[in-house]
């Protein structure tokens, strides 16, 4: 006599796939911090950081200025100033959630970013900002739906828009600040560029990222080097993560 056995069938469903994503995003932010651990030990300032990326990153723009002032409204009502961000790295861009094409991509490269960021214990140091040019359209609930439509996580991410007393076109003008234009078409879409912002911890604009062809790997390459305070002189840095990573060694 015979006994036939069954195989048991094997699904992989959805929490199987989303745990495999974060265990691959979990490597590769693993890896931007052994990039920039590498980094670190042979940087001696933020210079030293930017040359580096430079070499690698052709979308990578070094900057040095005071960030753009502005007094913007979440979609929660809060106001929210540059002063509000003191301690944090800001990842920063503009668009706009009727944008039929690139500002949808730009959101989800963002996304990628974060995710990678939030596998790190740099989660608690970095606030993404998405700020919309278009506020007349772009309601508190329009605000709220987009984030997590294209994978933002709200734990660390903000979509500003204009305070009640602003005009229609104060974003667009803060994107100008920022050296990139949103001209309003006939049609009622948006001409722009494509600007990824980064913003240190005490407020100075350091970097653009250009376009969605960079390396996310790159992006938070530098955003760990803002966070560990690299630019500081040796005896004056705070023992960062990568430091007491070194420190198990």
């Amino acid at each position: 006599m015979s006994v036939r056995m069954n195989k048991p069938e094997v699904r992989c469903e959805s929490s199987c796939w989303d745990r495999w994503t974060r265990l691959l995003l979990g490597l590769i932010a693993l890896t931007a911090l052994a990039v920039g651990f590498i980094h670190g030990a042979r940087a001696h300032s933020l210079d030293d950081i930017d040359a580096m990326l430079k070499s690698d990153e052709r979308y990578f723009q070094p900057i040095d200025k005071p960030v753009p002032d502005f007094t913007l409204r979440g979609a929660d009502g809060r106001i929210v100033r540059p002063a509000d961000l003191a301690g944090k790295v800001v990842v920063l861009h503009f668009i706009y959630t009727s944008c039929p094409d690139v500002c949808p991509l730009h959101a989800e490269k963002i996304a990628e970013v974060q995710k990678m960021v939030n596998s790190t214990p740099m989660k608690d140091r970095v606030v993404f900002i998405s700020i919309t040019t278009d506020p007349r359209k772009d309601t508190p609930d329009v605000l709220r739906a987009y984030g997590p439509t294209h994978g933002l996580d709200p734990v660390n991410w903000l979509f500003l828009t204009t305070a009640p007393d602003q005009p229609e076109d104060a974003t667009r003008k803060l994107a100008e600040a920022f050296g990139h234009k949103f001209t309003l078409t006939d049609d009622g879409y948006q001409m722009h560029g494509i600007v990824t912002h980064v913003i240190d911890r005490e407020g100075h604009w350091r970097a653009n990222f250009h376009g969605l062809n960079f390396q996310p790997v790159n992006l938070v390459t530098f955003v760990n080097a803002l966070t560990n305070n690299v630019e500081r002189p040796h005896h004056e840095q705070d023992e960062g993560w990568l430091a007491k990573l070194k420190n198990l060694l």
